[in-house]
């Protein structure tokens, strides 16, 4: 660690390292729709407060900034869950055959309201 505050690389690290987790977490959204639908989002909250809890909790500069940025990237994917479903009703992204009553039962709430 000293070295790279002696280098001055840290920030550098730190914004790779919230590239990554971030970059991640875009084809995990888009897995976890298309097995689980909406009802995971409970798993990224789980993750999130678990990473929220181990940054607060973390001396080291670098683990806690990257503890932070994956507990608010899993924040984050609790609404992209939501809005996978809608790209998926659209088209926009495949469809898992084995949900397609789930996604009928969607379209009509939303025709519903219409």
């Amino acid at each position: 660690m000293e070295i790279l505050q002696d280098y001055r690389l840290l920030g550098l690290v730190i914004g790779i390292g919230t590239f990554l987790i971030i970059g991640l977490f875009h084809p995990v959204v888009v897995k976890a729709e298309y097995y689980w639908g909406t009802r995971c989002w409970w798993v990224f909250l789980g993750l999130g407060v678990v990473g929220t809890v181990g940054s607060m909790l973390t001396a080291d500069v670098l683990a806690s900034a990257l503890l932070g940025v994956f507990a608010f990237s899993s924040f984050w994917t609790i609404k992209e869950v939501f809005e996978q479903q809608e790209r998926v009703l659209k088209g926009w992204f495949p469809m898992n055959p084995r949900r397609v009553a789930e996604y009928e039962a969607v379209r009509s709430r939303k025709n519903e309201t219409k």
